[in-house]
Protein backbone atom coordinates (compact mmCIF):
# COMPACT_ATOMS: atom_id res chain seq x y z
CA UNK A 1 0.00 0.00 0.00
CA UNK A 2 3.03 1.95 0.85
CA UNK A 3 4.08 1.82 -2.71
CA UNK A 4 1.01 2.64 -4.22
CA UNK A 5 0.68 5.57 -2.48
CA UNK A 6 4.36 6.77 -2.81
CA UNK A 7 3.89 5.96 -6.91
CA UNK A 8 0.91 8.02 -6.72
CA UNK A 9 2.59 10.88 -5.26
CA UNK A 10 5.28 10.60 -7.02
CA UNK A 11 3.17 10.92 -9.94
CA UNK A 12 1.19 13.79 -9.01
CA UNK A 13 4.41 15.78 -7.96
CA UNK A 14 5.78 15.39 -11.31
CA UNK A 15 2.32 16.45 -13.09
CA UNK A 16 2.63 19.62 -10.67
CA UNK A 17 6.23 20.81 -11.90
CA UNK A 18 4.93 20.08 -15.94
CA UNK A 19 1.72 22.12 -15.46
CA UNK A 20 3.94 24.89 -13.59
CA UNK A 21 6.70 24.59 -16.57
CA UNK A 22 4.08 24.75 -19.16
CA UNK A 23 2.09 27.72 -17.20
CA UNK A 24 5.58 29.78 -16.96
CA UNK A 25 6.20 29.01 -20.91
CA UNK A 26 3.15 30.46 -22.04
CA UNK A 27 3.34 33.73 -19.44
CA UNK A 28 6.66 34.28 -21.07
CA UNK A 29 5.61 33.59 -25.16
CA UNK A 30 2.52 36.35 -23.65
CA UNK A 31 4.87 38.92 -22.72
CA UNK A 32 7.34 38.66 -25.60
CA UNK A 33 4.30 38.55 -28.50
CA UNK A 34 3.28 41.89 -27.69
CA UNK A 35 6.64 43.94 -27.62
CA UNK A 36 6.73 45.57 -31.29
CA UNK A 37 9.88 46.46 -33.12
CA UNK A 38 10.38 50.37 -33.64
CA UNK A 39 10.37 50.65 -37.42
CA UNK A 40 11.33 54.20 -38.98
CA UNK A 41 7.92 55.98 -39.82
CA UNK A 42 8.19 56.40 -44.21
CA UNK A 43 7.32 59.58 -44.90
CA UNK A 44 3.54 59.89 -44.62
CA UNK A 45 3.15 56.72 -42.41
CA UNK A 46 1.76 56.90 -39.09
CA UNK A 47 4.61 56.51 -36.32
CA UNK A 48 4.88 53.13 -34.78
CA UNK A 49 5.93 54.59 -31.75
CA UNK A 50 2.34 56.36 -31.55
CA UNK A 51 0.16 54.02 -29.26
CA UNK A 52 -3.61 53.37 -29.80
CA UNK A 53 -4.62 55.31 -27.21
CA UNK A 54 -7.24 52.63 -25.99
CA UNK A 55 -4.67 49.84 -26.33
CA UNK A 56 -3.47 48.32 -22.42
CA UNK A 57 -0.34 49.64 -21.32
CA UNK A 58 3.18 48.48 -22.18
CA UNK A 59 4.67 46.25 -19.28
CA UNK A 60 8.08 47.36 -17.99
CA UNK A 61 9.80 44.47 -19.52
CA UNK A 62 7.97 45.71 -23.02
CA UNK A 63 8.76 49.55 -22.47
CA UNK A 64 12.70 48.18 -21.50
CA UNK A 65 13.17 46.73 -25.00
CA UNK A 66 11.54 48.92 -27.13
CA UNK A 67 13.84 51.64 -25.39
CA UNK A 68 16.94 49.51 -26.31
CA UNK A 69 15.44 48.93 -30.28
CA UNK A 70 15.19 52.62 -30.38
CA UNK A 71 18.46 53.66 -29.57
CA UNK A 72 20.20 50.42 -31.93
CA UNK A 73 18.10 52.16 -34.45
CA UNK A 74 19.45 55.42 -33.66
CA UNK A 75 23.42 54.11 -33.35
CA UNK A 76 23.08 52.26 -36.44
CA UNK A 77 21.47 55.40 -38.37
CA UNK A 78 24.03 57.80 -36.74
CA UNK A 79 27.02 55.13 -38.14
CA UNK A 80 25.29 55.20 -42.08
CA UNK A 81 25.43 59.01 -41.77
CA UNK A 82 29.19 59.13 -40.58
CA UNK A 83 29.78 56.84 -43.80
CA UNK A 84 27.92 59.18 -45.89
CA UNK A 85 29.90 62.12 -44.28
CA UNK A 86 33.46 60.01 -45.29
CA UNK A 87 32.06 59.33 -48.52
CA UNK A 88 31.38 63.13 -49.44
CA UNK A 89 35.13 64.20 -48.14
CA UNK A 90 36.31 61.66 -50.73
CA UNK A 91 33.76 62.46 -53.50
CA UNK A 92 34.79 65.60 -53.19
CA UNK A 93 38.85 65.00 -53.47
CA UNK A 94 38.04 62.87 -56.39
CA UNK A 95 36.06 65.50 -58.70
CA UNK A 96 39.16 67.75 -57.62
CA UNK A 97 41.47 65.74 -59.41
CA UNK A 98 39.08 64.73 -62.70
CA UNK A 99 39.63 68.51 -63.39
CA UNK A 100 42.95 69.20 -63.05
CA UNK A 101 42.86 65.93 -65.57
CA UNK A 102 40.21 66.28 -68.41
CA UNK A 103 40.05 69.51 -70.60
CA UNK A 104 36.30 68.85 -70.38
CA UNK A 105 34.12 67.27 -67.51
CA UNK A 106 32.99 63.69 -68.40
CA UNK A 107 30.21 61.66 -67.94
CA UNK A 108 31.83 59.92 -64.83
CA UNK A 109 32.45 63.20 -63.20
CA UNK A 110 28.83 64.42 -63.38
CA UNK A 111 27.73 61.23 -61.80
CA UNK A 112 30.34 61.77 -58.91
CA UNK A 113 28.45 65.22 -58.52
CA UNK A 114 24.95 63.25 -58.50
CA UNK A 115 26.38 61.05 -55.65
CA UNK A 116 27.70 64.00 -53.75
CA UNK A 117 24.05 65.66 -53.92
CA UNK A 118 22.36 62.68 -52.89
CA UNK A 119 24.87 62.23 -49.84
CA UNK A 120 24.37 65.90 -48.98
CA UNK A 121 20.63 65.83 -49.21
CA UNK A 122 20.84 63.34 -47.32
CA UNK A 123 22.84 64.11 -44.30
CA UNK A 124 21.58 67.74 -44.18
CA UNK A 125 17.98 66.10 -43.62
CA UNK A 126 19.35 64.05 -40.40
CA UNK A 127 20.53 66.72 -39.18
CA UNK A 128 17.06 68.68 -39.66
CA UNK A 129 17.75 70.78 -42.44
CA UNK A 130 16.22 71.81 -45.13
CA UNK A 131 16.27 73.84 -48.15
CA UNK A 132 16.97 77.54 -47.96
CA UNK A 133 18.84 80.73 -49.62
CA UNK A 134 22.65 80.32 -49.25
CA UNK A 135 25.16 83.54 -50.07
CA UNK A 136 28.46 82.92 -50.65
CA UNK A 137 31.11 84.69 -49.06
CA UNK A 138 33.25 84.25 -52.52
CA UNK A 139 31.29 83.18 -55.20
CA UNK A 140 33.55 81.15 -57.48
CA UNK A 141 33.98 83.06 -60.88
CA UNK A 142 34.72 79.96 -63.21
CA UNK A 143 35.16 76.23 -63.40
CA UNK A 144 38.52 75.43 -61.36
CA UNK A 145 37.74 77.82 -58.67
CA UNK A 146 34.12 76.83 -58.28
CA UNK A 147 35.48 72.72 -57.97
CA UNK A 148 38.21 73.69 -55.87
CA UNK A 149 35.45 75.68 -53.82
CA UNK A 150 33.23 72.48 -53.68
CA UNK A 151 36.38 70.12 -52.73
CA UNK A 152 37.00 72.25 -49.87
CA UNK A 153 33.43 72.61 -48.85
CA UNK A 154 32.99 68.34 -48.67
CA UNK A 155 36.02 68.34 -46.77
CA UNK A 156 34.58 70.99 -44.24
CA UNK A 157 31.25 69.31 -43.97
CA UNK A 158 32.48 65.43 -43.88
CA UNK A 159 34.67 66.58 -40.77
CA UNK A 160 31.59 68.60 -38.89
CA UNK A 161 29.52 65.35 -39.39
CA UNK A 162 31.99 63.24 -37.66
CA UNK A 163 32.75 65.21 -35.01
CA UNK A 164 29.07 65.84 -34.12
CA UNK A 165 27.86 64.03 -31.60
CA UNK A 166 25.26 61.06 -32.28
CA UNK A 167 22.01 62.77 -29.87
CA UNK A 168 23.24 66.68 -31.20
CA UNK A 169 21.32 68.22 -34.02
CA UNK A 170 24.46 70.85 -35.74
CA UNK A 171 23.22 74.16 -37.15
CA UNK A 172 26.79 74.50 -38.34
CA UNK A 173 26.22 70.60 -40.45
CA UNK A 174 22.72 72.09 -41.68
CA UNK A 175 25.00 75.43 -42.95
CA UNK A 176 27.71 73.42 -44.47
CA UNK A 177 25.55 71.33 -46.60
CA UNK A 178 23.98 73.91 -47.54
CA UNK A 179 26.71 75.86 -48.42
CA UNK A 180 27.64 72.53 -50.63
CA UNK A 181 24.79 72.12 -52.42
CA UNK A 182 24.97 75.62 -53.70
CA UNK A 183 28.11 74.83 -54.85
CA UNK A 184 27.14 72.13 -56.77
CA UNK A 185 24.24 73.70 -58.37
CA UNK A 186 27.30 76.17 -59.88
CA UNK A 187 29.67 73.65 -60.59
CA UNK A 188 26.39 72.18 -62.58
CA UNK A 189 26.48 75.24 -64.64
CA UNK A 190 29.80 75.73 -65.63
CA UNK A 191 30.11 72.01 -66.68
CA UNK A 192 27.38 72.82 -68.87
CA UNK A 193 29.18 75.44 -70.34
CA UNK A 194 32.31 73.64 -70.73
CA UNK A 195 30.52 70.53 -72.68
CA UNK A 196 28.82 73.13 -74.74
CA UNK A 197 32.14 74.82 -75.64
CA UNK A 198 33.57 71.41 -76.87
Amino acid sequence: MKTVFLRVSAFVTSGLIVFALLLCADLVVAQTQGVPIPVRPQDGARDPAARDPNAPPLTELEEEMRAKHAIKAAEKEHEENLDRAREIGQIGKELQECAKNAASLDRDFLKKVERLEKLTRKVRGEAGGEDEEVKLPKRPTDAASAIAQLADASETLSKDVQNTPRQVVSASVIGNANVLLELIKIVRGYTRQLNHAN
